[in-house]
């Protein structure tokens, strides 16, 4: 279910939902392998910090996507990550990505799987429940990001290429 709401609605809302994500999270990750259902756990180190209208990384954002210098992303955060195998203790990822919110449009400087800048197309079905669409390089990436109270975030993804469904990504996230 998706809420139908103006563009001052769905900018309020991404802003809210930045600033309620702000701050230390401990994420463990379990990811699928479609069709054959292999697991991998993973868990991820997370800081996340607000960013508001006018600040110098949404500028270089917004000038990364070639946007009017007159036109100004509203809002955005800054994502870190450190992720090591959940078994192994195996390093596996670590890096920063911006995001940069306009109307209905999540700009970021990087993608899930590409160093290049992408856009994603944000709704809410309600407040807590923000939901992504990310398509690049012939994959879509469907994402829903559920604040659960102050102190809990779930996540799930679903990355496809030509209309199959290739892996399933499920998190769940604490305030550390």
């Amino acid at each position: 279910m998706r809420l139908e709401l103006s563009q001052a609605t769905a900018e309020s809302l991404i802003e809210v939902f930045f600033q309620k994500s702000v701050g230390q999270w401990r994420s463990q990750r379990r990811y699928y392998t479609l069709p054959n259902g292999d697991a991998k756990e993973i868990v991820s180190d997370i800081s996340i910090r607000f960013l508001p209208l006018g600040s110098p990384e949404l500028v270089e954002l917004a000038q990364m996507h070639s946007l009017d210098p007159e036109v100004n992303l509203v809002c955005g955060s800054e994502v870190i990550w450190h992720s090591t195998e959940s078994v192994t203790g195996k390093k596996q990822s670590q890096g920063s990505t911006i995001f940069g919110a306009l109307e209905d449009v999540l700009y970021r400087d990087r993608g899930f799987a590409t160093p290049k800048p992408v856009t994603a197309h944000y709704y809410f079905t309600n407040p807590e429940t923000l939901c992504l669409r990310t398509e690049y390089s012939g994959s879509v990436f469907e994402e829903e990001l559920k604040l659960i109270g102050n102190n809990y975030r779930t996540r799930q993804t679903i990355i496809s290429r030509a209309g199959e469904q290739q892996m399933i990504g499920q998190y769940l996230e604490k305030r550390v």
